[in-house]
């Protein structure tokens, strides 16, 4: 009997880190979601920002000082 309880005890710490990083995991997943949803928002907006106003989008003009 001595022999078995170290196993089941490490059965039962392996467990449980496998259910936190279950909900790790799941968790991260919502938040991808959740990101690429905000991105492609942001992605929606600018296409429309540069069909309206025709000029260089801000991040391809070129700083003042050149």
């Amino acid at each position: 009997m001595d022999k078995l309880q170290p196993l089941e005890e490490g059965i039962a710490h392996l467990t449980r880190m496998v259910e936190d990083l279950s909900d790790v995991v799941a968790a991260q997943g919502r938040e991808i979601t959740r990101l690429q949803g905000r991105i492609g928002m942001l992605m929606e907006r600018e296409a429309e920002r540069e069909a309206e106003g025709g000029t260089i989008p801000l991040a391809d003009q070129r700083p003042p000082h050149w």
